[in-house]
């Protein structure tokens, strides 16, 4: 266990989390909503410190984040937990797997645990990281807002060693804890799984308007921003939905990439058949037409490519994960100079 961060103690031995947006007021003995961080005597703990329970070396693209060190490899780490209940969660198995363990009860916490963990300090991710040549280090696959402590004491070190830090996240976190982040979080791609407060309280158990706080405030703060939504038939797939995000998108910085994925049957969701691929490209006409720079899909082979948005020269070629070609110019156009929006060279502290 390690003491959990950004919380208050209350009257009655209980405490009060500004982690994330649910701000939840926890009993002796009792979890908070993402079932790792528990409250033991009146002092928060998480018992995810130091516990990965899964670690890769992953193309940048998957994360996905197109305009951030396009071509290179992330040292990429999660933890079981999430904030979120989504039913349609493509991570499920690990995200989801204190709630279908029991982690409410203390006693099944090393149940939940298990055998698949990966034991993992700080100083050990950046040495896999350092070893693998990875640029960045991501904590992605579950939401590192439920492993906070564990990712701000690696992005510390990972920027003491010359490594940035990518965060792939749902966006429900509390301006304090963006604000805690903020001097070591170079990039992070938001889910925005839709426009509707009504989607978000019913699917996910979270809120709309916290996700697209943090959106606004990341950008505001200087870090680099890449927005996906994940396309449900049926769910968040109309017009009217596709083009509010697209213009809040707009809003915050026509230059900032929205990636447009394709749902899979999957956890809950076995019943709903794949989004069309029709439905991408209406996205992404949609997209365009608010003026939006960067548009690209996300789960097919097609709509990988970056294009220069002012004359339309080809400036990026992917295959499916990865970089084919770069045919940028100091991060300009090489046809027409248009400076292009992103991160392609990361300056060491």
């Amino acid at each position: 266990m390690h003491e959990a961060m950004l919380y208050d103690k209350l009257k009655d031995d209980k405490v009060k989390c500004y982690l994330c947006a649910h701000k939840c007021k926890v009993s002796i003995g009792k979890f908070g909503v993402c079932g790792v961080r528990q409250n033991i005597n009146g002092e928060f703990y998480t018992h995810v410190y130091g516990e990965a329970i899964a670690s890769h070396v992953d193309p940048i693209e998957k994360k996905p984040l197109y305009h951030f060190l396009p071509g290179s490899a992330s040292y990429s780490i999660a933890t079981i937990g999430c904030n979120f209940k989504c039913g349609f969660c493509q991570n499920w198995h690990i995200s989801q797997k204190p709630q279908a363990k029991g982690a409410q009860h203390p006693e099944n916490m090393d149940l939940v645990l298990g055998q698949r963990r990966y034991p993992m300090a700080p100083e050990d991710v950046v040495k896999n990281a350092k070893a693998n040549k990875c640029e960045t280090i991501a904590y992605t696959y579950t939401e590192p807002t439920i492993f906070f402590e564990y990712a701000y004491d690696t992005a510390k070190l990972a920027k003491q060693n010359g490594i940035a830090n990518v965060f792939v996240t749902n966006g429900f976190m509390t301006r304090d804890a963006v604000e805690k982040i903020k001097p070591y979080l170079n990039a992070a791609n938001v889910d925005l799984k839709s426009f509707s407060d009504e989607f978000y309280k019913k699917t996910c158990h979270g809120r709309l308007q916290p996700v697209l706080d943090s959106i606004k405030l990341m950008k505001k703060l200087g870090i680099w921003v890449e927005v996906t939504t994940l396309i449900v038939p049926g769910k968040n797939d109309s017009d009217d939905e596709l083009e509010q995000i697209a213009e809040f998108i707009s809003k915050v910085g026509r230059e900032v990439p929205w990636h447009i994925s394709r749902f899979h049957p999957d956890y809950k969701y076995t019943k709903l058949p794949p989004t069309p691929i029709k439905t991408l490209r209406k996205a992404q006409d949609i997209g365009k037409n608010v003026g939006l720079r960067y548009i690209y899909l996300g789960n097919v082979h097609e709509g990988l490519d970056t294009f220069c948005h002012h004359c339309t020269e080809l400036l990026i070629r992917r295959e499916y994960m990865g970089v084919e070609e770069n045919f940028m110019k100091n991060a300009e156009c090489p046809k027409c100079g248009t400076p292009v929006g992103g991160v392609f060279k990361y300056t060491r502290a």
